[in-house]
């Protein structure tokens, strides 16, 4: 391959055509967890290339191994044929291969133009700027985008600080494009001009892009070529043009399996306790998320949601959950209105295992006893007045940590300092241990735990449904939610598009529904 050398850098010289990236038999350990397991993929010259997959499927992972931010533990990169050493960016950067990130990298308070030198790998410590402002317009005028130089980055819209950090690695001259979840800040119009000038490119030969993404839409839009990951290992791969929405699914969710047996109680006399009507909510950058969900949650009964990520379940459960304003519609529970405050969750028994605990359950500094006590700290015994029992604080969480095999080393032990598994342990000791409990929202409670916490955390949710409690389950795993659900819900684009019992739950309607057909 030839390449250019300046006196800071080494960058493929623009004028190259993309080359062929491989990647060889990849597998990554984080400790025990295998989150890539022996995956090959190859993105041809001059191709778009989606790489698809759920939530937790080890895409981000490949392709941090890729740009050098992991490094393997087993396997290879090959570009045009040859093995590459990547330990860093920078080192990908000397191949051609950029990456725009799923969350904006640019400084807000500096121009488009400062931002995109600062971008340089060989910036210099002094700029000449009306040097680099005529190489910058020279750049602009046969960009695929066009952002103005002289703005700030904080006065743009969302879609043109997209385009700029995909003009950025245009500007560095990356000949291969890796784009994790590029639209997801985009309304649909947006993504589809900023995909489509890069299919442009790409049919130019002037890119190749590799393309993280959940939206079917897209792919069949735009892409050339997918790659399936399920669960860290290689599912399947092939031309667009010649498979189906229902393949692409199939690929992602695995083929179909019987719902594995559980022991449920029947409750003949079920009545309503979570009712959500018409409910629409916004995604933190103002586009709607949420567009008219009406679903309803009886005792002894769990509703799973089932969808791909990013299709409104997240915004969903942060209105119920109370972090998250509705901007239309009314949640009931109890037949009362319902607004997700502390006093209300706790006249109501409302109990809640968020996603990702430790940034919504918990506080990491916090010992396990003090997050245990998170719901109770207030209520004798565990408080006179305005004064703490710490000693009264301490015996609950012992009970409880015994009672939900929670490995610690003490009460007073930081739950930060623990295992995933053993901070959802910490929740659903402080979730699931009240006899009053009357609804419980969980979402993605099992993502990234193994075997045994899965188990175990299975097992609290049905032994709380025997008992009479409403479960809404919100999941990316099919295979849970089949397992444990009384009714199936599926979410796509913020609406509902599919519900049925899960004794007559069809696979395959599932998969179209998920996919937004």
């Amino acid at each position: 391959m030839t390449v250019t050398n300046s006196a800071d850098s080494t960058t493929i010289a623009p004028s190259l055509p993309p080359p062929e990236l491989q990647v060889v038999h990849m597998t990554k350990q984080f400790g025990s967890l295998v989150a890539l397991d022996s995956v090959s993929m190859t993105l041809k010259p001059g191709s778009f290339h989606a790489l698809l997959g759920e939530n937790g499927a080890g895409k981000s992972t490949l392709v941090k191994c890729v740009m050098g931010f992991y490094a393997p533990t087993a396997g290879e990169v090959k570009v045009d044929g040859q093995t590459v050493a990547i330990a860093s960016p920078r080192d990908a950067h000397k191949y051609g291969i950029g990456m725009v990130y799923q969350h904006f990298t640019s400084v807000p308070a500096m121009t488009v133009a400062e931002n995109l030198v600062l971008s340089r790998f060989d910036s210099p410590n002094l700029i000449n700027w009306k040097q680099e402002m005529d190489g910058l317009r020279a750049f602009m005028a046969t960009a695929p985008f066009q952002v103005p130089l002289d703005v700030p980055i904080a006065q743009l819209a969302a879609g043109q600080k997209q385009k700029l950090e995909i003009l950025k690695q245009i500007y560095l001259h990356s000949h291969i494009l890796i784009l994790d979840e590029p639209t997801s800040v985009l309304t649909p119009q947006e993504a589809d001009e900023v995909l489509g000038l890069l299919r442009d490119q790409v049919s130019e030969g002037k890119l190749s892009v590799l393309m993280i993404s959940h939206k079917f839409r897209e792919v069949l839009a735009f892409a050339d070529e997918i790659t399936v990951l399920r669960k860290g290992k290689f599912a399947g791969s092939g031309a667009v043009r010649d498979l189906t929405v229902s393949d692409m699914a199939e690929m992602m969710m695995g083929d179909r399996r019987d719902p594995q047996a559980v022991e449920k109680v029947a409750h003949l006399q079920a009545k309503p306790v979570l009712e959500v009507r018409s409910l629409h909510a916004n995604k933190d950058n103002g586009l709607e998320a949420v567009k008219g969900a009406t679903f309803t949650v009886h005792s002894g009964e769990v509703v799973g949601i089932a969808g791909i990520s990013g299709n409104g379940q997240r915004e969903l459960v942060e209105v119920l959950a109370g972090q998250r304003e509705a901007t239309q519609g009314q949640v009931l529970v109890n037949g009362q209105p319902y607004g997700a405050t502390r006093a209300e969750m706790r006249q109501h028994h409302v109990f809640a295992l968020p996603e990702e605990p430790l940034r919504n359950a918990c506080v990491p500094h916090m010992s396990v006893a003090e997050n245990m006590a998170l719901r109770t700290f207030d209520r004798s015994p565990q408080a006179k007045g305005v004064l703490l029992i710490l000693k009264a604080i301490r015996q609950m969480a012992q009970g409880l940590i015994t009672q939900f095999s929670v490995k610690t080393p003490s009460p007073e032990t930081p739950v930060g300092n623990l295992s995933g598994g053993n901070v959802q342990r910490t929740v659903l000791a402080r979730e699931l241990s009240s006899d009053e409990i009357n609804l419980l929202i969980a979402a993605n409670p099992c993502f990234g735990l193994d075997f045994a916490a899965v188990e175990f955390i299975h097992g609290q949710i049905i032994s709380a449904r025997n008992r009479g409690v409403a479960v809404l389950l919100v999941s990316e795993d099919l295979d849970e939610l089949l397992k444990l659900s009384d009714r199936i819900l599926v979410i796509s684009s913020g609406q509902f598009a599919y519900e049925s019992s899960i004794d007559q739950a069809d696979f395959g309607a599932i998969g179209h529904a998920m996919a937004g057909h």
